[in-house]
């Protein structure tokens, strides 16, 4: 997979914390939270398990719809989920080359 803006969410097991954010380079981003390079949230809360994610156009619609993720009540975000991985499978296999 190529660079190109997408936003993405983890998780640490199903239903549990999840982490919504943005990125231009998928792969990478979700490779420093699943070794937990940086410290924050994600490596508090151990949220190594990719369980959505969107290709967006232009990094500025990606920010617009991160942001409508972020405010939207957890049951939706649960939703969103299980609609395109009903089995909270780690998807990172998906987007690595």
């Amino acid at each position: 997979m190529t660079k190109h803006p997408a936003i993405y969410i983890l998780t640490n097991q199903p239903r549990g914390f999840m982490y919504c954010g943005v990125t231009r380079n998928l792969p990478r981003r979700i490779w420093v939270h699943k070794y937990r390079v940086l410290g924050g949230t994600g490596a508090k809360h151990k949220l190594t398990q990719l369980v959505y994610f969107e290709l967006i156009d232009d990094i500025t619609q990606a920010i617009c719809r991160q942001q409508q993720i972020k405010k939207a009540p957890r049951t939706e975000t649960i939703r969103l989920i299980e609609q395109h991985n009903p089995q909270w499978l780690d998807l990172y296999s998906n987007i690595v080359d």
